[in-house]
């Protein structure tokens, strides 16, 4: 059986739902790995910068374009030692300017990912995947990227359906 470790990208605080702001304690991407982790098997990451975004939601997206803009690559406050023991790797993030948060890339660029699958999640308010899938193949050229789940944030307390189907299909339940 193969060993499946779930890592994660996720903002609480101030956030964006369908056309207003709401302040919320546990980000959408943290419902939604929070699922997983009743449905599957796996371990749980939760990929966090040393120092995070403003809890200010509108600060947040400046400074996350800035980090974009700048092809930055935030300091994490953890990594964990190894990831050779995990044949698949479930990558969960928030859309953040048409891809992930510029840590996913941090994240993913301290590893080698070569033969293992990687299932990209991302959770948005109607932009999709963006790019992330193609920027995560491009980091991770040596792995299987497969395709993505697109999960509406402020729908992420109701995905379960979705969930479960697109973790049916890739082998994961």
């Amino acid at each position: 059986m193969s060993k499946i470790l779930t890592a994660f990208f996720s903002r609480a605080d101030e956030n964006y739902f369908g056309g207003s702001m709401r302040y919320v304690k546990t980000g959408n991407t943290e419902i939604v790995v929070n699922k997983i982790s009743e449905l599957a098997d796996t371990d749980v990451f939760k990929i966090e910068m040393a120092n995070p975004y403003s809890p200010v939601y509108m600060t947040c997206i400046d400074q996350a374009k800035k980090d974009l803009k700048s092809d930055a690559r935030p300091e994490l406050t953890d990594l964990p030692e190894s990831i050779d023991e995990y044949d698949t790797v479930i990558l969960a993030y928030p859309n953040y300017w048409g891809t992930m948060p510029m840590a996913v890339f941090t994240f993913l660029e301290s590893f080698d990912f070569s033969g293992k699958t990687i299932l990209p999640l991302c959770t948005n308010e109607g932009s999709g995947m963006g790019s992330s899938e193609r920027d995560i193949k491009k980091i991770c050229s040596g792995a299987d990227v497969v395709k993505g789940l697109s999960i509406t944030g402020s729908n992420a307390s109701g995905c379960d359906s979705q969930l479960k189907k697109w973790l049916k299909s890739n082998n994961i339940i």
